[in-house]
């Protein structure tokens, strides 16, 4: 019984991940309402999953930024924010852990264009929450 326990133990903890550079401190950053706004899209939950709000991808300060907007969406383990080339995750760019902060940095040298997607997306277990399709402004 012990050892059964302990290799459940084991596993949880093999599971955690730990936080990358783009999420080890949580940014309260705001987009300028003068930033230039080139995609956007609303986000669509898949089954059981209840989200509202809209992906909006901003050029600031030589950057690309995607703002979540009036965003809400049902709790769940190891939430990631992807943006994506397709509705599902298997080309991607991780922009970190979803958290409160509402604005996420697109590292430099990603081509926008080619990505048609914002997913909400638990690693962990390989589940997709949401989806917002995106639309250039």
């Amino acid at each position: 019984m012990k050892k059964a326990l302990l290799s459940i133990l084991f596993l949880y903890f093999l599971s955690c991940q730990e936080e990358g550079v783009l999420t080890q401190n949580q940014n309260t950053e705001t987009i300028n309402p003068e930033s230039m706004l080139w995609y956007y899209g609303s986000f669509v939950p898949t089954s059981g999953i209840m989200v509202s709000g809209e992906a909006k991808i901003y050029f600031e300060n030589n950057q690309f930024k995607v703002q979540l907007e009036n965003f809400s969406i049902s709790d769940g383990p190891d939430l990631k924010v992807y943006l994506s080339k397709s509705a599902a995750p298997t080309q991607f760019v991780n922009l970190g852990n979803l958290t409160q902060q509402t604005v996420y940095t697109i590292p430099a040298g990603i081509q926008v264009s080619a990505y048609s997607h914002v997913l909400i997306h638990c690693q962990q277990y390989n589940h997709l929450f949401a989806i917002a399709e995106l639309q250039q402004n």
